[in-house]
C-alpha cells in the first residue's frame, strides 16, 4: 500500500495542501479530514496540489467534490493544481475540468 503524504502551508491568503502518493478508497478519508480541518480553522481559500499524486480513483474525485461543496457553502474558493498526466486525464474524462479551477502548476494557481 502506498501511503498518502499531506503537507499544509500558507501562500498569502491561500492554504496549499501538498498531496503525494495515491488517493484511493483507503487514503481518501485522510485528505477529506485535512480539508475539513482547514475549513473548520477558517481557511476559505484552498489549493489542493496534486503534482506528486500518481493515482486517483473515484473516491478521490468524491473527496474533491465534497470539498468544493463545503468551500462554496462558506463563500470560499478551491483550486486544483494538476499537471498533464494520469490524474489530469481522470479529471478530464469525468468532466471535472468543467467543475474545478485546474492549473498545470502551482505557479499558475491563484496564490497571490
Amino acid at each position: 500500500m502506498i501511503e498518502l503524504r499531506l503537507a499544509t502551508r500558507s501562500e498569502g491568503p491561500w492554504t496549499v495542501v501538498d498531496v503525494g502518493g495515491e488517493i484511493d478508497l483507503f487514503s481518501a478519508p485522510q485528505l477529506k479530514e485535512r480539508i475539513a480541518q482547514l475549513l473548520d480553522q477558517g481557511s476559505g481559500r484552498i489549493v489542493v496540489n496534486l503534482e506528486k499524486v500518481d493515482f486517483m480513483d473515484s473516491t478521490g474525485l468524491g473527496v474533491l467534490l465534497g470539498a468544493l461543496k463545503r468551500v462554496k457553502e462558506r463563500d470560499g474558493s478551491l483550486a486544483i493544481v494538476c499537471p498533464p498526466g494520469p490524474v489530469h486525464r481522470v479529471l478530464t474524462l469525468t468532466g471535472m475540468h468543467k467543475v474545478f479551477s485546474i492549473y498545470a502548476s502551482l505557479a499558475d494557481a491563484p496564490t497571490a
